[in-house]
């Protein structure tokens, strides 16, 4: 009977221990509405585990995550984890392309590997607008120790979430996009969840609590600056202080000085701060508004305040001026192309981020993504994406390929964009796993937009002004063009990206503008291993699967609000396991 068993168990031995090689990082969040005033007037925001932002997941390269979140939120709910490379694990996206979402009351665990992945990101509820409340924090994927980074180890890192904000709740100005109105001005910008300071008396009010962040003389700090705002593009200065970019949403760049930098809805940036300065007083952190009428938007600015331990007295005086190119963006253009790829230095692996030569690979399927300014679909106020209007069925698509559910959506997403009336329809990209993709990314409005691919990181190999045609490939760079995850597209331009489809799934594709989102921008790339890749290329759909759509007969009723969390049970079912695996291991002499 032993000898019979004898196999079996040392097959059941190898695989835990497999799957224990790689550490896991366990989290239990309860996404619940609490009651702040981050611009001096009372409103709900959403909070995790009470905290805005909510808690940094810090994890290190191939950790194991695993997420329960509890949603006490009176609406559905799912996080989404922006920058994550989900490799071949599109069910834990956390969009509702891939799966259904948590009902109120309801708890769910994400469980996923942050594979082969180094940087910082940023997680968020992509759901009705909820972004605009809150629920967002942190991400950091640190390298593992047998890893150089291509930089000194700093003496501290701290994160910093800018983004513009509205006074109004969620739901409110979910409501103003439902019946075509403009979301307007926003009330001011948050830096970690609070106002600004009061540097002028007469834009500021009284009683406003605004950020501080301490720091230490002669030291250098790594901030990872995330903006996580509803639709504004945000210039981010330290006073006096040199920002030396050193990595982007997962990708080391060439390390360069600014002394400011635009940074655009979703997108994450790492800088290394040198406090070098006489700390005669503090010093200003800002994040104004881009491109805008600087005398209407003077109120929507972001101030925190840089505090040396020796300071000799509080910051005053004005603060550090923007770029001044209200009419001409070929400053931000600029400042963007000059960020490129290390492609000497390794990130997660030894090799380096430049061994994996894009430039030199066949293009599988190109597609041209263009967006309008708004227009009226059936008396409906909509954005489009080439023409089409994207609406999320019922179903999530990833759950109708997996049963056989018809007519859920079709796989009719153009290659350029079309002619005709603009439409409402679910149209996703049909593709192939290991096909190589080339998407531009035509910003035909009036404002500055920001694309996100999730599951992925592509490279930004052109971006220009004017309307994209072939021979706009001559520009493209072909050598160190930096991987990550979201980029800009400036008004009246292009920006071309190039991606390895190397997880099959279904992928999000989408504007970070919360508004131009919600109103229909985004669809989905569709990746099949031709050679039917289910459970080999491609993860098995979990075991605790929500239901809904078509299929919300197969869902069985969960009790809310259970005594044991998700994520509790998963590790303490993680260390049993392990106890059981050294056992069975002395038993047969393992």
């Amino acid at each position: 009977m032993a000898a019979s068993l004898a196999p079996l168990l040392a097959v059941a031995f190898l695989a835990a221990a497999a799957q224990a090689a790689d550490p896991f990082a366990f989290f239990d969040w309860d996404v619940s509405y609490i009651t702040a005033s981050p611009l001096g007037v009372p409103q709900q925001v959403i909070a995790i585990n009470k905290q805005l932002p909510g808690p940094i997941m810090n994890v290190t390269t191939n950790y194991n995550v695993v997420v329960n979140v509890l949603n006490s939120l009176d609406e559905p709910l799912l996080i989404t984890w922006d920058g994550i490379q989900q490799r071949k694990n599109c069910w834990q996206d956390g969009v509702l392309g891939t799966t259904c979402p948590i009902p109120p009351g309801w708890n769910w665990t994400y469980n996923f590997q942050v594979k082969d992945q180094i940087g910082s990101f940023f997680y968020f509820p992509p759901l009705g607008m909820q972004r605009a409340a809150g629920g967002f924090g942190g991400i950091t994927v640190n390298n593992r120790a047998v890893i150089s980074v291509p930089f000194d180890t700093p003496d501290g890192d701290i994160t910093l979430f800018i983004g513009d904000w509205y006074k109004m709740n969620h739901t409110h100005l979910r409501k103003m996009l439902d019946d075509g109105k403009e979301l307007g001005m926003p009330d001011g910008v948050l830096m970690n969840g609070k106002g600004p300071y009061r540097y002028n008396d007469s834009l500021v009010p009284d009683g406003i609590e605004h950020e501080t962040i301490k720091v230490e003389p002669g030291k250098t700090y790594r901030f990872r600056v995330h903006n996580v705002g509803v639709s504004t593009s945000l210039n981010l200065r330290i006073q006096n202080h040199n920002m030396a970019l050193v990595e982007t949403e997962g990708s080391y760049t060439m390390k360069q000085n600014f002394t400011n930098l635009d940074i655009h809805v979703g997108q994450s940036y790492s800088f290394l701060v040198t406090m070098d300065q006489n700390a005669s007083s503090d010093y200003y952190i800002v994040a104004s508004a881009r491109f805008v009428n600087e005398s209407l938007w003077t109120r929507v600015t972001g101030v925190a305040i840089l505090q040396y331990s020796n300071s000799k007295g509080k910051a005053s005086g004005p603060l550090p001026d923007p770029p001044n190119d209200e009419y001409d963006k070929t400053f931000s253009m600029n400042q963007a192309r000059s960020i490129r790829m290390n492609v000497s230095t390794g990130a997660a692996r030894p090799n380096p981020q430049g061994s994996f030569h894009y430039g030199s690979i066949n293009v599988s399927q190109v597609y041209k993504l263009r967006n309008e300014p708004p227009v009226i679909i059936d008396g409906k106020k909509r954005t489009t994406l080439s023409g089409i209007s994207y609406s999320p069925p019922d179903t999530p698509l990833r759950l109708a390929d997996l049963y056989d559910k018809k007519d859920v959506y079709t796989l009719d997403f153009p290659t350029m964009p079309i002619d005709g009336p603009p439409v409402i329809r679910t149209s996703v990209i049909n593709s192939t796993y290991k096909n190589f993709l080339e998407i531009v990314f035509q910003n035909n409005d009036t404002t500055v937009q920001t694309y996100h691919i999730d599951g992925y990181a592509f490279w930004v190999v052109g971006m220009d002004y004017g309307e994209w045609t072939e021979n706009s490939r001559g520009t493209y760079n072909k050598w160190d063009g930096v991987s990550r995850c979201t980029t800009q597209v400036f008004p009246g331009a292009w920006t071309a990206v190039m991606l390895s489809l190397d997880s099959p799934g279904f992928w999000n594709v989408r504007t970070e503008n919360l508004d131009t989102w919600y109103l229909g921008q985004e669809t989905y790339i569709r990746v099949v291993d031709p050679n039917g890749g289910y459970n080999v290329t491609e993860m098995v759909a979990p075991d605790n699967m929500l239901y809904c759509g078509l299929l919300k007969d197969k869902q069985k009723a969960q009790k809310p609000h259970g005594s044991r969390s998700s994520a509790s049970a998963a590790k303490l079912n993680y260390h049993v396991l392990a106890f059981l695996v050294s056992l069975v291991a002395l038993a047969l002499g393992l």
